[in-house]
């Protein structure tokens, strides 16, 4: 195998939400993230729930489809699409569905234990500073920060952005490999959708090109990384960050703009 194609397993991962039950896709031990894993949480009539323990590690739970009970040392909480929850570490956690849920679990080592949040989509709505729409003509999309400046956390931040059909997002573009690692996962796209990321820190020998599809995870340890929807249709993805240094990097709305488009606005002020 060529370094070029070693270098590529281990930053993009397809079809991340295939396995039903409890599965971990990416980690540091089979990824290019240093602190960061990510998986899904699949559960329905034949496999109605899982448990495990957070361990030495900060865990972050996002709701996609569907609803469910998660229970963390004896306190549930109800999840409903978008809802939200921060797990402390040293955590026990169970999660529970009497339909189906898909849940997705991110996860980062910490020192410190944080209190632990449950995250109502309807809370984030409500708040223009979590909930907003940003960039213009052919590069406006919907923007959550879900675990944001809302959560006490140690490293984790997360969010879902939707794009307009055939629009452009994380435009104008950024990166922000000083302060953190990130991962876009795309989900709630029909099979016949797809879109391109791209991720550079050369602006003429892109290190990925990217066709992306549902359940698609590309990694970004570094670089400029916009990605654009096919025309008639959006792309939805969730995106997920660790910051390097424990609570001194967790900071929102910090990006590097590319120099060409350094005049562009971000639109990432509001999550400040």
């Amino acid at each position: 195998m060529t370094a070029s194609a070693l270098d590529r397993d281990r930053v993009v991962f397809r079809r991340t939400h295939a396995h039903k039950g409890r599965h971990l896709a990416v980690t540091p031990a089979n990824s290019a993230t240093k602190h960061l894993s990510y998986g899904r949480i699949r559960l329905d009539a034949e496999v109605p729930g899982v448990s495990f323990d957070a361990g030495a590690e900060e865990v972050g739970l996002v709701c996609l489809q569907g609803a469910g009970t998660v229970t963390v040392d004896g306190q549930s909480f109800a999840m409903g699409r978008y809802d939200a929850m921060y797990i402390p570490r040293d955590a026990h956690v169970d999660v529970r569905t009497d339909a189906a849920v898909d849940l997705a679990e991110f996860r980062a080592p910490v020192e410190n234990r944080y209190p632990l949040r449950h995250v109502r989509y309807a809370e984030v709505v409500a708040d223009p500073g979590l909930h907003f729409r940003a960039g213009g003509p052919s590069s406006s999309r919907t923007l959550n920060m879900l675990l944001a400046k809302n959560v006490e956390a140690g490293r984790l931040m997360a969010g879902v952005t939707w794009s307009e059909p055939g629009h452009w997002t994380s435009w104008p573009p950024h990166e922000h490999a000083a302060l953190a690692e990130e991962l876009y996962v795309y989900y709630d796209m029909p099979p016949e959708a797809f879109g391109i990321q791209l991720v550079y820190t050369d602006r003429l020998e892109p290190e990925r090109i990217e066709m992306v599809r549902d359940g698609d995870v590309v990694i970004m340890p570094k670089g400029f990384h916009p990605n654009v929807s096919i025309p008639g249709y959006a792309i939805s993805f969730l995106w997920i960050m660790a910051a390097d240094r424990e609570l001194e990097d967790r900071k929102f709305g910090a990006v590097n703009v590319h120099p060409d488009f350094a005049q562009t606005p971000s639109g990432l002020d509001k999550g400040r």
